[in-house]
């Protein structure tokens, strides 16, 4: 053989070497990604969450998101809705709540938190990710939602680039706004699976609409419903005195 023919040879077998590589990852769902962790809620964590503060989401949401609204002792995090300084300190919004996310976006596996939800009609506490796409274009969505307007039961629903209309309601057996109790939700390329306290509650393969399949980030947030969202949540009247939902912890365990 040639040095050429050598040449030649070797490097046949180097690109086929990488057209395995790429073949290979072209299969690896880029949605497998971020590592695990366990979020103990002792106080913020700015280097792997965010509050978000100033601004407001639509119509849908009677309150403006202030870090202010945010709470932490003996290891509990409070969100806080009240009226203070609103609505001209509260993004022209009635009441002012309190949001935390991730600062990057996690893909498949295991979105846990411990929870003790608000009660209240026209209330939502929730456990979510969310693509993060912007204004006006669609995102991925996985959620966990408790209604205060009724805490025995948790709404599950799911978007795909912006198609929703996937919501269940579960029966808990139980009062999710007197006690911490454990909600999460496996997702994987073929199903979405919730869980209350370790038990499963509810499956989602895909036939009533194709699956998330985007990365999202990880949040938490306590809101009021208005506008077209009262229908689903209810109208909200301030107690004259703030409320709260608690978060004793947040966990994510990627697929293995």
């Amino acid at each position: 053989m040639t040095k050429w023919m050598s040449i030649r040879v070797k490097m046949t077998a180097l690109l086929a070497v990488a057209a395995l590589l790429i073949s290979v990852s072209a299969t690896q769902p880029v949605q497998a990604q971020g590592a695990a962790f366990t979020e103990p809620l002792n106080g913020p964590n700015p280097g792997m969450f965010y509050t978000s503060d100033g601004w407001g989401n639509g119509v849908d949401f009677g309150v403006g998101w202030k870090a202010s609204n945010q709470e932490f002792s003996n290891g509990i995090m409070a969100l806080r809705l009240d009226n203070v300084g609103c609505p001209s300190n509260c993004s022209g919004k009635p009441y002012a709540s309190a949001e935390y996310a991730t600062t990057q976006k996690y893909g498949y596996g295991r979105v846990e938190a411990r929870i003790k939800a608000a009660k209240g009609a026209g209330l939502v506490t929730s456990l979510f990710t969310y693509s993060g796409a912007a204004p006006g274009t669609s995102n991925d969505e996985i959620d966990i939602e408790i209604l205060g307007k009724d805490t025995t039961k948790m709404e599950t629903n799911y978007f795909t680039n912006g198609v929703g209309g996937h919501s269940t309601v579960i029966d808990l057996g139980f009062d999710a706004s007197l006690d911490f109790h454990d909600y999460a939700f496996e997702w994987s390329p073929t199903s979405i699976k919730w869980y209350v306290d370790g038990r499963l509650v509810h499956t989602e393969t895909g036939s009533r609409g194709p699956l998330p399949t985007s990365p999202g980030y990880i949040m938490v947030n306590l809101w009021s419903g208005a506008g077209p969202a009262e229908i689903w949540t209810g109208k909200f009247t301030y107690p004259g005195h703030p409320i709260r939902a608690y978060y004793d912890w947040i966990k994510f365990t990627p697929a293995s």
